[in-house]
């Protein structure tokens, strides 16, 4: 008797499943109608502005603070990401210039960002990225900044510096590292190739598993593994996105030195965006040279009760031992506060640009260069 009570309540459940899947596809397609709408009234006022940062952030953000459960905030997010994806592409679909090629950690940050109805375009360098989206090849592109372990990524920084773009959102992304290889055990790896970062970033891990095993840096994960991909005797160092698209067996997996390891990305595009109230400003300062003078740009913000969530310094290439300093401030450059911290800096500098005021990142997932 209980296993035909069971069974009727086994088809009860699947039944009230499938008037909710009805029910949501409904939902989706009366959204994506709506959607068609908006492109056509914005087509009709000449505007090109169908991906707005600010509105897909206020949009996901109320999707964490409505959610109830079973699914944590991240699960939902990334639903909701798609579909908005999905909806944006019926109006004007993007295009995504990245650090590839295929199966690198930057595609993977383009997918969290921007969802998988986007058009992602591989360049084999960061300058490339920045030259695309420049020339308007590209609506967006998304480049590796800076990692919890190995720090910044230099070339990013420098490539800021004398661009036009602006940024327009980040990524931060949980690190997990795996190997990859035809080779069929450890014993039979002759070499590991990886981005110089991620080698790095598995450095004990290496020493541990592979010591005296050549260590081969190139430009990116995903062209480790698609190198390794025509080997028998090599390794790659990637993601499990590498390992899905080249075919290749994961020999360990989880092999970062550290557990908590984060890299950061950055969205850059050709359009300012608008304050969320949860946003980041990232400034570019040169200072005179002068005794005191970075204590001199960095008290305005204590002053203000203004935190500086990151200052990095790298060389101007002006003179020997001058530095320009990227800064991040909590705030929008909008919000007055902000505004006033920005124009005391600049009354003390030789020289400061606005590199953008952008949501701050709604992150999950995992990636590295």
């Amino acid at each position: 008797m209980s296993n035909s009570s069971d069974s009727d309540a086994l088809a009860g459940a699947r039944e009230r499943i499938d008037a909710l899947d009805a029910r949501i596809q409904a939902l989706i397609g009366e959204r994506a109608e709506i959607a068609l709408e908006v492109a056509r009234i914005k087509q009709a006022q000449g505007r090109s502005d169908f991906y707005r940062p600010e509105r897909e952030a206020e949009v996901l953000r109320r999707v964490a603070e409505r959610n109830a459960g079973p699914l944590d905030d991240a699960t939902l997010t990334r639903l909701m990401r798609e579909v908005m994806s999905a909806c944006l592409a019926l109006e004007s679909p993007l295009k995504v210039a990245y650090l590839g090629p295929e199966g690198t950690y930057t595609q993977a940050a383009v997918y969290r960002h921007f969802g998988h109805a986007v058009d992602a375009l591989p360049r084999a360098a960061i300058d490339e990225i920045f030259r695309e989206v420049e020339a308007g090849n590209a609506d967006f592109g998304v480049v590796p900044v800076e990692n919890s372990t190995e720090g910044v990524v230099s070339h990013t920084l420098d490539q800021l510096v004398g661009s036009s773009l602006s940024i327009c959102g980040e990524v931060a992304l949980a690190v997990h590292h795996h190997l990859l290889s035809n080779a069929g055990t450890l014993d039979g790896v002759r070499r590991v190739v990886a981005h110089a970062q991620s080698l790095a970033q598995c450095r004990k891990w290496l020493d541990a598993h592979l010591p005296g095993v050549v260590r081969e840096g190139v430009s990116s994960n995903g062209e480790a593994a698609r190198m390794v991909a025509r080997e028998d005797s090599a390794a790659a160092i990637a993601g499990r996105a590498a390992s899905e698209f080249y075919s290749l067996p994961m020999l360990a997996s989880n092999i970062e030195d550290e557990p908590n390891n984060t890299t950061r990305f950055l969205v850059l595009g050709r359009q300012s965006v608008p304050a969320t109230g949860a946003d980041m400003t990232s400034i570019l300062v040169a200072i005179r040279n002068r005794p005191g003078m970075l204590h001199r740009l960095l008290t305005p913000a204590a002053e203000a009760g203004v935190d500086l969530a990151r200052i990095e310094s790298r060389p101007s290439r002006r003179q020997a031992w001058d530095y320009n300093f990227f800064i991040d401030i909590e705030g929008h450059v909008d919000e007055p506060r902000v505004r006033q911290v920005l124009d005391a800096i600049e009354s003390e500098a030789a020289f400061l640009k606005v590199l953008g005021s952008y949501p701050r990142s709604v992150g999950f997932g995992a990636g590295s260069p």
